[in-house]
């Protein structure tokens, strides 16, 4: 399993491309899900547990890697079904999200499949809004046909740690709190957790809030609306997108608003989970303007008022 992981850095030449790949996994006996390659650190077999009294249901223990001590999350009972056991056969998954590092706890761990985001669908609408996935996706092996279903990981995470929106003292200008109130933002994310968390802690600004689930229905929302004649970079103060998202990745959106003239000046804030200085990169490579790891209220309000200034000025 090392080595399928050995050669994630290599893989980066594959964000802006509108490609991903993808660890397949099992958690029951029937269906696969997944998770991106780029938030997984490494797969190991689950080591001997140390129990965390008090903490949250869905931690299994902790595991102790390598001298770093690292929760580890029973995935199947965190989304809802009953607890994995552990037994031979389970396998941890060692990922990082928000800054945080952190274990799944699973059962086979499969392959890594490589996809575009064209491939990537939603979840059914009829799925609800309490399900834990952000996509869905098929695949085709071997003259068989298997759903993926892909896992709302920042969802699970928000469920067991209490992000907090509150702004620490002094982040909030008050001489720009009078010109925020009708200022307009577009939140790009298929997480509705991510969404929610920005939606809530720019929301104490004041400012109205947009919101499309994928780089796609943005990019099409922006086009309607240089189409109907509106100043797509003066309409909004910014786009903040996610990096991962079905259809269309946030590295495709950005490219594909920079080649329209029409709105190829809007503010472009980048705000992902994803770790690693490709971001920085990447950023630079397709043209955002700004990048922010998810979550931190604290900076994302702050490149909100450095914004808010620059255009004030």
């Amino acid at each position: 399993m090392k080595k399928m992981l050995d050669t994630v850095d290599q893989r980066t030449n594959l964000v802006g491309e509108n490609r991903l790949e993808l660890l397949l996994f099992r958690i029951n006996s029937t269906q696969l899900f997944a998770i991106n390659v780029f938030k997984v650190k490494e797969v190991v077999k689950v080591p001997p547990l140390s129990a965390m009294p008090g903490s949250n249901h869905s931690i299994a223990g902790v595991a102790n890697i390598r001298g770093t001590s690292i929760p580890v999350i029973n995935l199947r009972g965190a989304i809802g079904f009953s607890p994995l056991p552990i037994t031979d056969d389970c396998n941890l998954i060692i990922t990082e999200y928000n800054r945080s590092i952190q274990g799944f706890l699973v059962g086979k761990v499969e392959h890594i499949v490589n996809m575009t985001w064209g491939d990537i669908m939603p979840p059914p609408k009829t799925a609800g809004k309490n399900n834990y996935l952000t996509a869905i996706t098929r695949l085709e092996e071997q003259g068989q046909s298997h759903l993926v279903s892909i896992i709302d990981v920042e969802k699970v995470l928000a469920e067991i740690i209490n992000y907090d929106i509150r702004l620490s003292e002094g982040v909030l200008d008050e001489a720009l709190a009078p010109e925020m109130p009708g200022r307009k933002i577009l939140i790009v994310d298929d997480s509705s957790t991510a969404r929610k968390q920005v939606r809530e802690t720019l929301g104490q600004l004041g400012i109205e809030i947009i919101e499309a689930s994928d780089g796609l229905q943005a990019l099409n929302l922006l086009k309607s609306w240089a189409n109907e004649g509106k100043n797509v970079a003066t309409e909004l103060l910014m786009m903040i997108t996610d990096a991962e998202m079905p259809e269309m990745d946030g590295y495709k959106l950005t490219s594909e608003v920079r080649s329209d003239p029409r709105m190829a000046s809007l503010f472009i804030t980048l705000n992902t989970s994803l770790s690693g200085s490709f971001n920085n990169a990447m950023v630079e490579k397709v043209g955002c303007d700004a990048f922010i790891s998810k979550f931190q209220p604290d900076l994302l309000v702050t490149e909100v008022q450095n914004r808010l200034r620059d255009i004030l000025e």
